[in-house]
């Protein structure tokens, strides 16, 4: 018999039906644009941002047996941004998420790597990362409150803070969400990374040891393959240990942009933006309609990566896009 928390905080997991990406970061309340991946591929003209680009349009995800390829890297097929944010040495960092799904529990982790010279061009399977920030599981009964509960909670957004003591340089701020509810099988977490060039400046001296991107993690890690509807709730946050010195998460707060920066380029100041040109391939309906009749639950199909079943499970039974899997006997997803 599962417990009516659990059977209610699952209900409510259909109320958001869409991953999320990165819109924007914001430095000590100084904006600079990130990569909309719903948008700017269709774009021939591509405008310069901090954020790295990546191919999955779908706001989609890298799943475990994929961890040692250089998807998990920065994301599916990324590219390095072309601009890059200034940010001093103990600043505080901002990302900005268009959206997350409640159902969607799990550690938000940040990494920095060190480039060799502008990460604007680096080969991301050089960088070596080492762990600044990772919020974890916070209390409560299975699936419990968690860090992306907390970015939720605090408007889709996630607060992290650059280490006072880094060397200056050229870094990339590796962002991340890791969703544990299908992680009580095989293969069934689901990573979400993203990558933003920063410019570090300071009089620290600290230059950590990384690992590579590919070695981050591995499909059987504690963190990884997870029991999330089991109690009690006890997480190891998987990859390297901490940076040394300096705190797991620090306070949440909703930082507000009180200035906005076109990126800076390499061996130039910033690089205003051109007008956004007509998109040469027209991106999918946000809203598609239902493929296929709606199923016992009532109401429209779920969308891609929408819940359409499970124990206790009330809403939507098929799926606009893909097909209805179950991950485990609580919860069933719509997958390509």
């Amino acid at each position: 018999m599962k417990s009516a928390a659990l059977l209610a905080a699952l209900g409510s997991a259909g109320t958001v039906l869409a991953h999320g990406h990165v819109d924007y970061i914001i430095v000590e309340g100084v904006q600079y644009p990130g990569y909309d991946v719903t948008k700017y591929p269709w774009q021939s003209q591509q405008p310069t941002v901090v954020g790295w680009s990546a191919t999955n349009t779908d706001n989609g995800f890298v799943e475990p047996n994929n961890f040692g390829s250089p998807d998990i890297i920065c994301h599916r097929g990324a590219q390095p941004a072309k601009g890059h944010a200034r940010v001093k040495a103990g600043d505080r960092i901002l990302l900005q998420w268009d959206t997350w799904p409640e159902s969607h529990h799990g550690p938000v982790i940040d990494y920095l790597a060190r480039c060799s010279g502008n990460c604007e061009t680096v080969d991301k399977t050089s960088l070596r990362f080492f762990k600044i920030g990772a919020g974890t599981y916070i209390s409560g009964s299975p699936p419990g409150y968690w860090a992306s509960d907390e970015l939720i909670k605090n408007g889709f957004s996630w607060v992290v803070q650059i280490p006072a003591s880094i060397a200056p340089g050229n870094y990339v701020l590796r962002h991340e969400i890791i969703a544990l509810h299908g992680a009580p099988n095989a293969n069934g977490a689901q990573a979400y990374p993203q990558c933003f060039n920063l410019e570090i400046t300071g009089s620290g001296s600290t230059q950590p040891a990384g690992v590579a991107g590919t070695s981050l993690y591995t499909a059987n890690d504690p963190g990884i393959l997870f029991q999330l509807y089991q109690a009690p709730i006890s997480y190891r946050v998987p990859g390297p240990p901490m940076m040394a010195g300096v705190p797991t998460t620090v306070s949440q707060f909703k930082m507000v942009a009180t200035a906005t920066s076109a990126p800076f380029t390499p061996g130039g100041g910033n690089q205003p933006n051109p007008p956004s040109p007509p998109p040469s391939q027209p991106p999918p309906p946000t809203n598609p309609q239902p493929t296929t009749p709606p199923g016992n639950g009532g109401g429209n199909c779920a969308s891609l990566y929408g819940q359409c079943g499970g124990n206790g499970w009330a809403g939507a039974t098929c799926c606009t896009s893909g097909s209805c899997r179950a991950t485990n006997e609580w919860y069933s997803q719509c997958l390509p």
